[in-house]
């Protein structure tokens, strides 16, 4: 039979053993949490570049458009164009009856050609007066009076041959060209319609749509707000793509050509306090009409070390200020005040409250409270993350929650 000691010697050597499998397995950031601990998804928060840009309101506006009008009056004869075609500058689109106008030059083509005879004649009385008056065959008075027939025949044929080109011109305009390439829309008259040169109502209108135009209004304050954030360095420009502008369709779709800012206005609108920019952008399918509505997404500047945060991570206090939720070393929760500044797809672009490094409680913060142990398991998102590109909807309030 074993003696005593040798039973005490045994047991105190396997609890001996135990101890040290146990301090030998314990995590250096203090002990793991039990196993009933609650269980949270969090994600590591890291700075990222973003491209900032800002979504604004807009119309398509054709590049050209002109009115077609008649110079002249009279019968319409033809309409020479299809409506709702593509038309080329220069080509003819109505016919008016000519025939008051050709015979009108015709006239004045005589008038020019009698004039013209007439003022052979006068010439040479005026010379063989001015020989004859050094002689004095003549009087003084005949020569004077030859000398200003010989002026008069001068602005006979001058005033004729504007009286020509002028029925010239007007002969010319009883056929209506196109001012401009582009798309033709509905014609006001037929065939057998009288028109007027003096009349308001346009007989069609061409629009030039490819390229074409995009006006859209900024806010004045926003203007200002992103000057202030250039001025501190919150914000650097985007180079060369600072004037590209992207579009989205009413049915919420990308237009697939990219466009570039043209110009902005250089006042504000009193009634509205916006400013109109106005992009254009290549159509050369003509998938957009004038008078579309649609969103620009402008590209205002980029953000080097840029906050991105899940918005399901943050959520709001009882004044409705943002507050999420971090894991500390010590596998403790601590809530933080943010002050986010803006959606990014489904993310926040956050200003402050967080720090590079931190352990952002995503999924579980039902079970939330400040000093709560948790255990951590890394978050996966379900769908694909939003776009780095940030779209200027307008953030939630944000501020520093107490």
């Amino acid at each position: 039979m074993r003696p005593p000691l040798t039973y005490g010697l045994t047991f105190l050597t396997a609890v001996m053993s135990t101890c040290m499998l146990v301090a030998c397995g314990k995590p250096p950031g203090g002990p793991p949490p039990a196993a009933d601990t609650p269980e949270v998804g969090v994600v590591t928060v890291q700075p990222q570049r973003v491209a900032i840009t800002t979504e604004l309101p807009g119309r398509t506006v054709p590049f050209l458009i002109a009115d077609v009008r008649p110079q002249v009056g009279g019968i319409v004869k033809t309409r020479q164009f299809r409506e709702g075609s593509d038309v080329k500058a220069g080509e003819a689109l109505y016919q008016i009856d000519p025939a008051t106008y050709k015979a009108t030059y015709d006239s004045n083509l005589a008038a020019l050609a009698k004039a013209q005879a007439s003022l052979v004649t006068t010439r040479l009385k005026a010379e063989r007066y001015k020989e004859l008056v050094a002689i004095k065959a003549v009087s003084q008075q005949d020569y004077d009076d030859a000398a200003a027939s010989l002026q008069q025949g001068e602005a006979d044929v001058a005033s004729a041959k504007a009286n020509v080109e002028t029925s010239r011109i007007n002969l010319a305009y009883a056929r209506i060209d196109a001012p401009i390439s582009g798309r033709i829309g509905k014609s006001s008259v037929t065939p057998g319609a009288l028109v007027t040169a003096s009349q308001s109502t346009a007989l069609a209108t061409i629009q030039q749509l490819d390229p074409i135009y995009v006006d859209v209004t900024q806010p004045s304050a926003a203007m200002l707000q992103l000057k202030q954030a250039m001025a501190r360095g919150d914000l650097q420009k985007s180079g060369a793509n600072a004037a590209k502008v992207r579009l989205l369709l009413e049915d919420g779709s990308t237009y697939p050509l990219e466009g570039k800012l043209e110009f902005s206005d250089v006042t504000v609108d009193q009634n509205t306090g916006a400013i109109t920019l106005r992009a254009v952008f290549p159509n050369p399918d003509a998938d957009l009409l004038p008078g579309m509505y649609v969103r620009a997404v402008l590209q205002e500047g980029v953000k080097d070390q840029a906050l991105m945060v899940p918005q399901q991570a943050v959520s709001r206090d009882g004044a409705g200020k943002p507050v999420a939720y971090v894991v500390d070393a010590q596998h403790k929760l601590q809530r933080r005040a943010l002050e986010t500044e803006r959606a990014i797809g489904d993310q926040w672009l956050v200003r402050s409250g967080l720090k590079a490094g931190d352990q952002l409680v995503v999924d579980g913060q039902q079970r939330a409270a400040p000093g709560v142990e948790v255990k951590t398991v890394q978050w996966n998102p379900k769908s694909v993350p939003g776009t780095e590109t940030a779209k200027a909807a307008p953030s939630e309030p944000a501020g520093a929650a107490n």
